[in-house]
């Protein structure tokens, strides 16, 4: 099998933290690793040789399996799925449209809303649009300001008065053209882990409770160098956990993902103003984001929900890994070989 990690994008250090931690937790009994890396200029190097992209697709054709480890543009919005989806190789998560869908948060708010999910009300603008006084009364204050197809909380700000908003808006820029100025759900932050079993069995985890001391929100700095806490189960009642547990899994079938799917929501604060378009029950949750790959630290949210539910860092990449071999071999017009 080949783990696949590196890439263009903003979030190279992630993927690459990502994957050092899966290449540790792989059982060498059972699994002969080749590393193929993606630099940051896009060379390619394979167990740490530098590769031709022809070289890199033949050293990827020849696996069993592939594992994505990729984060952000150019690996997990369906760039490199393509590519595996091409080359016939099983690979790890989701396929090309989930990845891509997933990777755009207006796409991916449009695709919820339309199953009945409840996401936070926001205006995409395209590059050079300003957003309108209509819209900044609609919204109100406080909003998020973020890149639409970025990931890691890169290039997101909080805008507490309109003034900050063209600052907000160019370093949105800085990381993507099309921006989502969204607005800001006050109330708990709240992590859910959706797993695909080998036998096609769909199961969400104990949902995890973010809390953020020195930070507006859960940026960057917070989520790779340690400003943050995870409290695992969140203290929740049992009817809000299966709420949250049903419209994670809800969403993981709405984006038609496969093997996994990290789902954030906010729990709305029953005394915050709740305008801003929704007109059903104000204690359903609010999706913030998904995230088709999410990262895979062992320090990391979905990693830790799945151990706090008695699936340890190892066993989750065997689960993933004989998913993906699983989906491969039923999807093969014939057995192999031929």
């Amino acid at each position: 099998m080949a783990v696949l990690f590196g890439g263009r994008s903003g979030e190279h250090d992630v993927s690459r933290r990502s994957a050092e931690s899966i290449l540790a937790h792989l059982d060498p009994a059972a699994y002969q690793v080749t590393e193929v890396l993606i630099e940051r200029d896009g060379q390619w190097r394979v167990n740490g040789d530098r590769a031709t992209f022809a070289q890199a697709l033949r050293a990827i054709g020849d696996q069993d399996v592939v594992f994505p480890a990729l984060h952000g543009p150019y690996g997990e919005d369906g760039t490199v799925q393509s590519m595996l989806e091409w080359l016939g190789v099983a690979f790890v998560g989701n396929g090309v449209f989930a990845s891509a869908a997933g990777m755009d948060k207006p796409v991916t708010k449009k695709l919820l809303a339309a199953d009945g999910l409840r996401v936070a009300d926001g205006v995409t603008l395209r590059p050079d649009e300003d957003l309108s006084s209509r819209d900044q009364e609609r919204l109100g204050l406080p909003v998020f300001v973020k890149p639409a197809r970025a990931g890691s909380s890169l290039g997101i700000s909080k805008v507490e008065q309109w003034a900050q908003l063209p600052a907000a808006l160019r370093l949105a820029r800085e990381s993507d053209a099309k921006v989502l100025v969204e607005h800001a759900v006050r109330g708990r932050e709240i992590d859910v882990g959706v797993l695909q079993h080998p036998d096609g069995r769909v199961e969400a985890g104990p949902p995890l409770e973010i809390r953020v001391a020195n930070a507006a929100f859960f940026d960057y700095d917070a989520k790779y160098d340690g400003g943050a806490v995870f409290h695992i189960p969140a203290q929740l009642d049992p009817g809000t956990t299966r709420l949250l547990q049903d419209r994670a899994v809800q969403a993981f079938h709405a984006l038609g993902c496969r093997g996994l799917l990290r789902v954030d929501f906010f729990l709305p604060d029953p005394d915050a103003d709740h305008g801003t378009g929704w007109t059903g029950d104000h204690r359903e949750p609010v999706i913030n984001e998904v995230n088709t790959f999410p990262g895979f630290t062992a320090a990391s949210q979905y990693p830790q929900i799945w151990q706090r539910a008695g699936v340890s860092y190892s066993a989750l990449l065997d689960i993933l890994i004989q998913g993906a071999l699983h989906r491969h071999d039923a999807a093969s017009p014939c057995p192999s070989p031929c």
